[in-house]
């Protein structure tokens, strides 16, 4: 078994509700792919690239599995279908129902058309490296040699704006699902 750490975000509503039930009953499907291990708070986030769009939830879990990358990778894309998610369509960066993205899988390093590991913008983006940074500081990351730590310490200084725009949210539901 190894350690996956997985993003997940949404800001539309799904079949199963809003953005936080749709995040929780997306951490339950996850547990059907092993041991969620930890799970961030829930961050609320302005979106990335295409503004004209509603704020984010965000959060990441760390997930311990037995399943390679590309099987995780292919669970993930089908959890976001049944969700409401279609990545063939919509704009890229746009409003989603649901989005969940491999991060690190243990120490992998991989680059393939569709599956790179780490993550490449993982570094770039206040709305991954806050919630890693709550379960995960001292995480090393893959060919960097550095913790995601100091990747959000490097992020702070460089686009302080960004970091401070990822708030935490209370969110009674989400709090009693980390518990299980």
């Amino acid at each position: 078994m190894h350690t996956a750490y997985i993003a997940l975000g949404a800001n539309l509503p799904s079949p199963a509700g809003p953005p936080p039930a749709t995040l929780n009953a997306a951490v339950q499907a996850l547990r059907a792919l092993g041991n969620v291990k930890q799970q961030s708070s829930l961050y609320r986030t302005e979106p990335v690239g295409f503004a004209d769009q509603p704020q984010f939830l965000n959060a990441v879990v760390a997930l311990e599995t037995d399943l390679d990358p590309r099987a995780l990778l292919n669970k993930l894309l089908s959890i976001e279908k049944q969700f409401g998610r279609d990545r063939t369509a919509g704009i890229p960066n746009g409003p989603r129902t649901l989005d969940l993205d491999i991060l690190l899988s243990g120490s992998l390093q991989l680059n393939e058309p569709d599956l790179e590991l780490p993550h490449p913008r993982m570094s770039e983006r206040a709305f991954v490296l806050v919630p890693l940074a709550e379960i995960a500081p001292d995480l090393l990351i893959p060919g960097s040699r550095k913790t995601v730590a100091e990747l959000l310490h490097s992020l702070q200084t460089t686009r302080k704006g960004d970091v401070d725009a990822v708030l935490p949210i209370e969110n009674d539901a989400w709090r009693s699902a980390a518990r299980q």
